[in-house]
Order: structure tokens, then sequence, then C-alpha cells
């Protein structure tokens, strides 16, 4: 499936892996390796960016996929986010969709509003959030509609 196929059809908080279709390097090959896992990994789709046009430069639109934290203790100092266009070179597959029921907390309101958490609950979600320093978080509850999104892009079969 395309980076485009993403943006339109794939929920925030699916879990999203992509690849360019090339063999592993070995492990002696440090260098090589590392090029090829940023090719080829996978993350939590956090956010979606419509195509934006800057002075006489069009920026595509682009789809952003949250990889790790870096940290210790409970404490994250680093956020690893990868952002691709959607006229990406990538083959990217839908691993897992959120769950029917799930909560996705958004920093804000709007169609740039970008995933920070993925709750099982509201309540869960509600709890988060009293925690962390969001004071225009968003709540929103995955539908079926949402979660019925298949791996091909099209509906899951019922």
């Amino acid at each position: 499936m395309s980076a485009q196929l993403i943006f339109d059809s794939v929920p925030l908080g699916a879990l999203v892996r992509y690849a360019d279709g090339s063999p592993r390097p070995p492990e002696r090959h440090r260098k090589k390796l590392a090029a090829w896992e940023n090719r080829n990994s996978s993350g939590r789709l956090i956010a979606k960016r419509a195509q934006a046009v800057v002075g006489s430069t069009t920026l595509p639109a682009s789809i952003t996929l949250h990889k790790g934290d870096c940290g210790s203790g409970g404490v994250i100092v680093l956020r690893v986010h990868q952002t691709f266009s959607v006229n990406s070179d990538l083959t990217f597959t839908v691993v897992e969709r959120p769950a029917i029921g799930s909560v996705l907390v958004l920093d804000r309101a709007g169609a740039d509003g970008e995933l920070v958490h993925l709750a099982e609950s509201r309540e869960a979600a509600q709890t988060w959030l009293k925690s962390h320093g969001y004071p225009h978080a968003v709540l929103h509850e995955v539908t079926a509609d949402e979660a019925a999104i298949g791996a091909d892009g099209g509906r899951a079969a019922a």
C-alpha cells in the first residue's frame, strides 16, 4: 500500500510497517544497516498533514509515525518520529488498527491534531490526561467504521 493510501484511509493510532524491499545487510556493516533500518521499520500513525503552499513552494501531504521513545526511570527525554511524503517510494502495511472503543488523545482539535496517547477507554484517557500537560487536548473514540479499514485500504469483511 502506498503512503497516499495510508493518508487517505488509515485512522490515526494504527501501527504501520514500511519497507523498501531491499534485503537486510549483515550486522557488521553498521552504516549500511543503519541506512536500511531508516527505510525498513514500523511505527504508530500519529499525524496526517495536508498539502501546504509556502511562498512559491508546494509541500506535499505527509504522514508521521511515532517510532519510539528514549529515556529512563519513566521519564521520556526524546520522542522519535519519522515523516513520509505521500509521494514516498516505500511500501506501507497496516499491522494493527486501533481497537473499537479505544480513545485517541489528540494534542489539539482540527485536522492538524497529533496523536499523543492511545488509551483503551475514555476513563483511561482522562486519567492519562490529568498527569500530562496538554491543555488543548481532544479525546476521540474509535468507531467501528474507523476500525474497519482493512490492510488493503478497503473495508474489512463483515
